[in-house]
């Protein structure tokens, strides 16, 4: 079988040769990584959370590394959806036109939402959207909008039809108690996928300063730590419903996606591992195959099937 073959993922609107997608907010909006690696080398990308209008984000410090990982509290800093759909995803389209794009949506009431969705799908290139309803980081919107199934229920299904026909994936968040019924609300709202997970709230304390390390006092914690809790929720949801998920959260090794895609995952995105390796993702598609005779998979796709 050849390698195309073997690592090839097929997801609503995505054509993958390679489970591995960069994820929301570690890449830009593509030309920050294409300066370090070919893009080529991924299955996709999700661009930077976009809002209506351009955002300066949250003040400085915004990022602190921790002992397993990272905080960030960037504040959904972004150059607003009209530089994103005229000067960005062309740019990006015109050097990788081969590239998957996803683009990603965030907003701070359901109007808002809708109208990002709405200026994505009506741009070349972007072949699904992801909804970004889990960032920890702003005071209204974000995890605000992704925390009450109900709320999310009613947006996921105003903006699946504003995508026209542009598929929508949900990203949830974890900083909930139970976050099935979030799934299950996003699945009846029309998405057509889900996105797991985001990042759980944080705080870190410089011990010289005797104040946070980050301005905005919490953020978001991503890297190692949270693996095991992201693998279990995809595990959970697994259970209980059939739409396709990208697994995303402490990803650092050929050997975790294999662990996302054995949980329930169909795909997967890495992020702060990024952040200490700029070439983490490039690396971590190259070992796939590698890794995957080592443990006598013949193709990704086979995990799919595997339940516990």
């Amino acid at each position: 079988m050849q390698e195309t073959q073997r690592l090839a993922v097929e997801l609503p609107g995505l054509s993958l040769k390679n489970p591995i997608i960069a994820a929301s907010g570690t890449c830009g909006y593509g030309q920050e990584a294409a300066k370090k690696y070919n893009l080529n080398h991924l299955g996709s990308l999700v661009l930077k959370s976009t809002t209506l209008h351009p955002r300066q984000g949250n003040p400085r410090p915004r990022v602190c590394e921790t002992s397993a990982g990272w905080l960030n509290a960037n504040g959904l800093q972004n150059v607003g959806i009209t530089a994103a759909t005229k000067e960005k995803i062309p740019w990006l389209r015109k050097k990788y036109p081969q590239l998957p794009i996803i683009a990603s949506a965030a907003g701070f009431s359901e109007e808002e939402y809708i109208k990002v969705v709405s200026e994505f799908a009506n741009t070349a290139g972007v072949k699904a959207i992801e909804l970004n309803v889990s960032c920890p980081n702003v005071k209204h919107g974000g995890m605000a909008m992704g925390t009450d199934p109900e709320v999310l229920q009613r947006l996921v299904k105003q903006v699946v039809k504003a995508a026209l026909g542009i598929p929508i994936y949900v990203k949830l968040t974890p900083n909930v108690t139970n976050i099935v019924p979030l799934a299950q609300a996003a699945e009846q709202g029309g998405a057509n996928g889900l996105t797991m997970i985001n990042t759980l709230t944080g705080l870190s304390i410089d011990l010289k300063t005797r104040r946070p390390a980050l301005a905005n006092v919490t953020g978001g914690l991503s890297g190692p730590a949270i693996k095991p809790l992201a693998l279990r929720m995809i595990h959970q949801v697994r259970q209980v419903s059939s739409l396709p998920i990208i697994g995303v959260g402490g990803i650092e090794s050929a050997e975790d996606v294999l662990e996302f895609m054995m949980a329930g995952a169909n795909a997967v995105q890495i992020g702060a591992a990024s952040f200490h390796d700029p070439l983490a993702c490039p690396k971590i598609a190259t070992d796939l195959p590698i890794v995957m005779d080592r443990y006598g998979i013949k193709k990704l796709t086979d995990l799919w099937e595997v339940r516990f």
